[in-house]
């Protein structure tokens, strides 16, 4: 795919506007059957496209990196920006200072850089220390990290919590300067640590329903596209496409934050809010080949978990369910015991099971609009199902109705399979009675949500049904 340096961050096709225009409008269905080729190849290039716009930007934990990464993302939706002074206490915390980077680089002799984070800001160690001073080779290798299993690839490092320098190369590049011998460097970082503050955007979207619908992702990376603009950009998408939602049902909130810091940060300054939050999802490793992977909530049965579980189990494709572990992701700051919100995190291959994990590997090549467009298409087979998981009450409960006198077989969804559409009616003209919902159905049914959704909104048009 052609690189769009400049591609501005939200211009979808009216063909893809459609997908999500009527996820509900009281009932109207969004199907997998509605969703082009076409349509999906555009989605996935438009996330890439994001992407591609936001990678060369160096992001931390704080600094100006996260600022700008908000800044173009508020060109799509209307981002609150938030600053948390430096020294304010979260919790068991406390807000760092600030770190920003304006070069870094190590020169031979001769005065060429050896190693430029120009070239790529993987090449410095995140976080590092103001350094200006001349070193041996035997005295800078200390401080230089490479992957000797992955000669060709840069790893990603941090330094956050002590106050220490280095640079990241390849092994390949490491060994070319051992040759070399016992050298003398110039090395130069410079770079800010100050009083400052930690940065984080948030969008909410007021629903008919207080309660909100939490999606997290983190913003704290430089330059890896699969952990973490991966699940930044699913989520812009999403948010754009609810924000022009005629109603939604229910409330949403985005959270852009840095990993661990940043969604502590946040949990300590909204703790009042959290009893309106039903349950959520975290959001990343959304791009790659892998199979769609979902780590349960604490509770490991929440509503969200069952809705998730369903999206995957019905979509035809390989997929993984993992109960819930006190590591990994944001999720473990949501579902910390005194927390314990119904957060789950959805990805593809999970952190650290694929090779170009925190590497230089994990780049725009790495990651894939067919995939992109996947994970984001799931995202939205969730929201419909939050959005329409309405009960129903049979008016015709003596007996099976006939369909046909209703006129039901003539009305029938564009591109519908008719025996799945007359199973779809039979289940939910049986479990229509006040006591279980469309969801309930798709469960106790196993069929797709979906489908369910199209037979129950014919069945509300015949006047068989109605929503309770």
């Amino acid at each position: 795919m052609a690189d769009h340096p400049r591609a501005p961050i939200a211009l979808l096709t009216s063909q893809v506007h459609r997908l999500h225009k009527n996820i509900n409008t009281r009932l109207q269905p969004t199907s997998d059957a509605d969703i082009t080729s076409v349509e999906l190849e555009a989605i996935g290039d438009e996330l890439h496209a994001m992407a591609t716009r936001l990678f060369p930007i160096c992001r931390s934990v704080t600094g100006d990196g996260v600022r700008e990464t908000l800044q173009i993302m508020q060109e799509s939706i209307p981002l609150d920006i938030v600053e948390v002074p430096t020294g304010t206490e979260v919790f068991d915390w406390v807000v760092p200072h600030e770190w920003n980077i304006r070069d870094a680089y190590v020169k031979n002799s001769a005065g060429k850089r050896v190693i430029d984070f120009r070239q790529s800001n993987l090449h410095l160690v995140n976080g590092s220390q103001p350094v200006q001073q001349s070193l041996t080779w035997g005295e800078l290798k200390k401080k230089i990290h490479s992957i000797q299993s992955q000669p060709e690839r840069i790893p990603f490092i941090t330094c956050f919590h002590k106050d220490d320098w280095g640079f990241c190369i390849s092994q390949t590049r490491y060994e070319e300067l051992e040759a070399l011998g016992e050298q003398t460097y110039e090395v130069v970082i410079d770079s800010v640590i100050k009083e400052g503050s930690l940065t984080y955007g948030e969008y909410y979207l007021p629903g008919e329903s207080s309660e909100e619908i939490l999606f997290s992702a983190h913003i704290c990376h430089p330059s890896l596209a699969n952990d973490n603009l991966s699940g930044i950009c699913i989520a812009i998408l999403l948010a754009n496409r609810l924000m022009q939602l005629p109603r939604r049902r229910y409330s949403y909130r985005f959270l852009f934050a840095p990993a661990t810091i940043g969604a502590i940060t946040w949990l300590a300054q909204n703790h009042n809010k959290l009893d309106q939050i039903k349950h959520g999802l975290v959001l990343s490793l959304l791009g790659d080949s892998g199979h769609s992977t979902y780590k349960r909530s604490r509770s490991g049965d929440a509503e969200i978990d069952q809705i998730v579980e369903h999206v995957l189990k019905t979509s035809g494709e390989p997929f993984s369910i993992r109960n819930f572990t006190p590591y990994g992701y944001d999720e473990r700051q949501f579902c910390s015991p005194g927390i314990n919100l119904s957060m789950g995190c959805l990805m593809r291959t999970p952190d650290s099971e694929f090779a170009e994990y925190h590497t230089s590997g994990d780049n725009l090549e790495f990651i894939e609009p067919a995939f992109l467009a996947d994970s984001f298409n799931k995202c939205h087979r969730i929201i419909e199902i939050i959005e329409n998981d309405y009960s129903f009450i049979n008016l015709r409960p003596m007996g099976e109705p006939r369909l046909g006198k209703h006129g039901l077989y003539e009305s029938l969804p564009a591109d519908t399979d008719q025996k799945q559409f007359q199973q779809a009616v039979q289940w939910v003209l049986n479990l229509s009675d006040g006591d279980h919902s469309l969801f309930d159905i798709a469960v106790r049914s196993q069929m797709d949500f979906s489908v369910l959704l199209k037979s129950t909104c014919a069945l509300v048009n015949c006047g068989l049904i109605a929503q309770q």
